[in-house]
């Protein structure tokens, strides 16, 4: 987690995210300025955490809708969409990588079947809503879309800000691939120095964005330092908040609530799918915090892979999907 908050906190700092941004807006036009909007929260949350990503997006939506004249909500929520979906559904970010871990999922898996499910998804609550709410305009706060600007000397080009970006995607994506059409103990998996582990594709992501977005943008070793400490202190308090919820995740287990749920599914004809689904949705929205409803409730859930033959993977994407 916080070598994602490092990464997105560079890309921040750079330019990077501004740059996608106006790319993207710049290619598809006011009439499908959604669609822009829904790929660069897409792009964008794949490095970012929800907070960091939704804070720094948020000047460029109002932007977005002052300057093109049209409802806050129809560019605004596809925008939380967008880095709601890659934020719930796809590792390196902290719940999904949390789950994943609890059902011992493979990691890499995870990741090409979250993107698959993430794609619909986000269509649907993102720019297919937004239109039932066109109607509502709201008008935009003073003072908050005018933050500051990079200048186009100051960004880094679009290949750069998005490769850079999904670094740790694609290293994890690529060991998923192999692992699939390669027989097991293949060369290339024996040795291959491609990860299957989110932290490490991620350290790899950070170091090559502090070239990328530090050092081959003229900035100094002491910038780039400044940046990385500052994005932690960005996160500490998710952390604290993480952490609680993996504390009550394991009061509840040590309690014998997660043995007593499956004995009591083990009595029903209720699909633990169903199930899963339903203890992450009610923990969602009595906790608030994706991440740590998805702990407490992967927690609870995992007994219950014991007694039925419901693959890790399937129950794990019904605690994400709520």
């Amino acid at each position: 987690m916080g070598f994602g908050a490092m990464l997105g906190k560079m890309l921040a700092d750079c330019g990077g995210a501004q740059r996608i941004a106006t790319t993207l807006i710049a290619k598809f036009g006011k009439k499908h300025i959604q669609w822009a909007v829904v790929l660069t929260g897409f792009t964008v949350g794949f490095a970012l955490f929800y907070e960091v990503g939704f804070v720094l997006m948020l000047p460029l939506v109002f932007t977005i809708a002052a300057s093109a004249n049209i409802p806050l909500l129809y560019v605004g929520v596809p925008m939380a969409a967008a880095l709601s979906v890659t934020h719930g559904f796809l590792p390196p970010h902290p719940g999904p990588t949390a789950i994943a871990t609890i059902f011992n999922a493979d990691m890499g898996k995870t990741l090409l079947y979250g993107t698959i499910l993430a794609i619909p998804t986000v269509i649907l609550a993102g720019p297919v809503y937004a239109r039932v709410l066109k109607g509502i305009d709201k008008p935009i706060p003073e003072g908050l879309y005018s933050a500051k600007t990079f200048s186009e000397e100051e960004m880094p080009s679009f290949g750069v800000s998005v490769w850079t970006s999904l670094v740790p995607v694609v290293l994890m994506a690529m060991r998923a691939i192999a692992e699939m059409i390669l027989p097991k103990g293949h060369a290339f998996l024996a040795g291959s120095g491609v990860p299957r582990d989110p932290v490490m594709a991620t350290l790899i992501a950070v170091l090559i964005a502090m070239f990328t977005f530090g050092l081959n943008r003229g900035r100094s070793m002491d910038q780039i330092n400044d940046t990385l400490v500052s994005s932690i202190k960005i996160i500490a308090m998710m952390l604290l908040i993480i952490g609680g919820g993996g504390a009550f995740k394991q009061v509840l287990v040590d309690s014998g609530v997660d043995k007593y749920i499956a004995s009591m599914m083990h009595e029903t004809n209720i699909s633990p799918l169903l199930m899963a689904w339903s203890i992450a949705a009610v923990l969602r929205i009595a906790l608030g915090s994706a991440t740590v409803a998805a702990i407490t409730a992967g927690g609870i859930a995992a007994p219950l892979i014991a007694t039925t033959g419901v693959s890790p993977g399937a129950d794990g994407y019904c605690g994400w999907f709520r």
